[in-house]
């Protein structure tokens, strides 16, 4: 291997393989001080904690027809997740705000999702948070791509995984080390299955890799597990909010047995709003079709989306 020069390393390194570029909308890196929109230059420290160690926290949110949903939620979470690691963003949290907006606005796109992460910072590969002397924050807006409502309609699967429930004081953080949801998406791609479901170490349900899985019980009411092994999800939240109303909800423990009892198993994240389970462990479901409360649920996040996303 030859050892180049500045301008010959730039070169080749904009000459590499990059797959993905073509879902990059727009990213800052609050180091360099300007949004870009040439995904070859969306590049982090190697040195950067959140790189090596898994050091920091994200949030993702979505964006539709120009209105990005639940900003101030969003935030809020990140917020506390920062507290929980002793982080906090090398700029106030205002100008945090403004510059998801900027990078969605600079994307150019009326769909998409955009990602911020909040890191240690470059400064050492070693373990010691003090080598990082200034904090990294890299916002980015990529494309969204919606599910076909026949998805929605034929309902979706799902699985226990062999991952176990992360242990409570890291399952409530939203930090970058997502090891254990790689490989529960893996596990359940690898079983041509939608979502895989973890479960704690006293058999309770936790949540699935990305999103949160709720249950509607034979009362008819809407069964969230126990926020104990899982992290508490905005869209969730916010559809309890919305459905508190309309129908008894409670949050508890849940057993697995509990699952093939229900009336409607969903899942609920960010990207899709809720979408139901119709297959467990390729077991049927209730009547194997995705049920009413599922699909108010979704109609619900969807309408508050266009009514009270921040428009940009």
């Amino acid at each position: 291997m030859r050892v180049a020069g500045s301008q010959e390393y730039l070169e080749a390194m904009l000459e590499a393989i990059r797959p993905g570029t073509e879902e990059v909308l727009a990213f800052y890196d609050h180091r360099v001080g300007v949004i870009g929109t040439d995904a070859k230059l969306m590049l982090m420290p190697w040195d950067d904690h959140l790189v090596h160690r898994g050091d920091g926290v994200f949030e993702t949110l979505k964006y539709e027809g120009r209105k990005l949903y639940q900003l101030d939620a969003h935030i809020r979470r990140m917020k506390i997740s920062c507290q929980a690691i002793h982080l906090e963003p090398p700029c106030s949290w205002g100008e945090l705000e403004e510059a998801v907006v900027e990078v969605a606005r600079a994307g150019n796109e009326p769909d998409g999702l955009v990602r911020v992460l909040l890191g240690r910072g470059p400064g050492g590969f070693g373990l010691d948070p003090y080598e990082s002397p200034v904090q990294s924050m890299y916002v980015v807006a990529y494309r969204l791509h919606k599910k076909p409502e026949s998805v929605f309609e034929k309902g979706a699967t799902a699985m226990r995984t062999s991952i176990p429930a992360k242990q409570p004081w890291m399952a409530t953080v939203k930090t970058t080390n997502y090891l254990p949801n790689v490989l529960m998406k893996r596990e359940a791609v690898n079983n041509r299955v939608d979502f895989p479901l973890c479960f704690d170490s006293n058999g309770f349900l936790a949540e699935g890799a990305t999103e949160n899985v709720a249950l509607v019980d034979e009362a008819g009411r809407l069964v969230i597990p126990e926020f104990t092994n899982s992290l508490a999800g905005t869209t969730l939240m916010r559809a309890v909010d919305l459905l508190k109303n309309d129908m008894p909800v409670i949050f508890k423990g849940v057993s697995e047995d509990e699952l093939y009892a229900a009336r409607e198993v969903m899942m609920v994240g960010t990207s899709f709003d809720a979408i139901g389970i119709v297959r467990y462990n390729a077991k049927p479901i209730f009547d194997a079709r995705p049920g009413p409360v599922t699909r108010r649920v979704r109609a619900l996040i969807q309408a508050d989306l266009q009514q009270n996303g921040q428009v940009f």
